[in-house]
């Protein structure tokens, strides 16, 4: 009995490409998912005459610096700055991937530092349960907003 399958190159794709669902059954991330990065311009495919995705095999490198970038809580906006800046949109190499680390570990500290300040405050906030202490240690650190009246105050700087 000869063998059904034909390959992708028959088929008209290019050799040496992947479909979005075997992208999706080796990288383990859903076919939705897929589509979403390609729109945010993380990964990018190629389109066979029948409009069908083929991607090349180096986005499965790309989709798991994805994922593991959003695990340690990396903004999908810094993933995507970080990863135009591979020529081409090819895969990240080794070298790539420490540098892109480099450039990270900064914000993860960062981030890890408020964290804990968080952490560290969050018992003298819950007695209050309203936030609407004069003195907020979460919202109103040192008390710097208290001539502004009693009650918690954004300290986030207001979008310009």
């Amino acid at each position: 009995m000869p063998n059904s399958k034909r390959s992708p190159s028959d088929c008209g794709f290019p050799a040496g490409t992947l479909s979005v669902g075997e992208v999706a059954k080796r990288s383990g991330v859903a076919v939705s998912t897929l589509h979403f990065y390609e729109t945010k311009g993380l990964i990018r495919s190629l389109r066979t005459e029948g409009n069908q995705r083929r991607y090349p095999r180096g986005v499965l490198r790309r989709v798991a610096v994805i994922k593991v970038a959003q695990r340690t809580g990396i903004p999908l906006a810094s993933i995507q700055t970080a990863l135009a800046r591979l020529p081409d949109g090819r895969a990240p190499t080794a070298d790539d991937w420490a540098e892109l680390s480099r450039a990270w570990r900064a914000e993860l500290d960062e981030r890890i530092l408020r964290l804990a300040q968080l952490r560290d405050q969050l018992d003298d906030c819950i007695g209050c349960g309203c936030l609407s202490l004069k003195t907020c240690p979460l919202r109103n650190p040192q008390d710097v907003l208290s001539g502004q009246g009693a009650g918690p105050r954004l300290l986030e700087p207001e979008a310009g």
